[in-house]
């Protein structure tokens, strides 16, 4: 609650116990004033009384000739006094009973008020016992968030430690391919990773050699990328006639799609010469 409805909260209760009060006072002057009415009330019936104790006497001096005159001033003179006390009494009791009306209703107005005041005190309560289940709710809620950022905090810097380590080994990786590559081309291999990964699984192949140089140690042979070689394949050498003979083993050093380029590993088998025609295959391998 802000403090502006606190301050509202209290003005509230001040009003509604200084009505409470009043009410109460109200309450009890009024029975005050009923006590008084009717004391006048009996008042009035003792002079009533008195007068018909007066108008008895009345009665009583008619008998007697003399003192009938005194006594019938002294009756009208009663009497009139008695009129007058009365015809006041009168007029006293009905201002009193119109302000004893005046006051209930002032006291009807104070009890309605009062009660407005308490049903939006309580009114206020609630509100401020709805805020504050509110404000308890929201409270736990950001110390959630603030637990769950603690962690996205850690798992960032896990990820930032694991991203410096990740970027530092791959410099290491790209420096050791880049020294791997040069190696490889120093060699007179590819470094192509597609002619790499071939070599993993040399396809099964036969052909022919089509041409050989003078030193007996290149050969071209009838098969190519096309049928699966890459640089760094290897392949047996065979001839069929006049009779079957292994002769040796050849590495692929250039490829083309329909032919590929070999040179002989090593020596031929007892220091054979190859020919045109011999066979070149990586399925079918010698038996010693």
């Amino acid at each position: 609650m802000t403090f502006v409805g606190k301050i509202l909260v209290i003005v509230i209760m001040a009003f509604a116990l200084l009505f409470l009060g009043i009410s109460t006072v109200v309450f009890t002057t009024a029975k005050n004033w009923m006590v008084a009415t009717k004391a006048e009330q009996k008042k009035v019936d003792d002079l009533t009384k008195k007068v018909k104790d007066a108008q008895a006497q009345a009665e009583a001096a008619k008998s007697g000739p003399e003192g009938l005159d005194a006594a019938k001033s002294a009756f009208d003179q009663v009497t009139k006094q008695l009129n007058t006390r009365l015809s006041a009494l009168q007029d006293e009791n009905t201002r009193n009973l119109a302000q004893i009306t005046a006051v209930r209703t002032q006291l009807v107005t104070a009890q309605e008020t009062a009660k407005s005041t308490l049903a939006e005190v309580q009114a206020r309560r609630d509100q401020t016992t709805v805020l504050r289940d509110q404000k308890s709710a929201v409270e736990k809620q950001a110390n959630e968030f603030k637990l769950h950022q603690a962690d996205l905090t850690d798992r960032i810097r896990e990820l930032e430690r694991q991203f410096e380590t990740a970027t530092k080994n791959n410099a290491d990786l790209r420096e050791k391919v880049a020294k791997f590559s040069a190696l490889l081309r120093q060699n007179g291999l590819s470094d192509d990773i597609s002619q790499i990964k071939g070599l993993e699984s040399p396809p099964p192949v036969m052909g022919e050699v089509k041409r050989i140089d003078s030193s007996n140690r290149r050969v071209e042979v009838t098969i190519g990328s096309d049928d699966g070689l890459v640089i760094g394949h290897e392949l047996f050498l065979y001839r069929v006639s006049p009779r079957p003979e292994y002769l040796g083993k050849i590495l692929i050093v250039a490829v083309d799609p329909d032919q590929a380029v070999g040179k002989v590993i090593g020596n031929t088998y007892q220091g054979k010469k190859i020919k045109e025609g011999d066979i070149v295959s990586s399925t079918i391998k010698p038996r010693f």
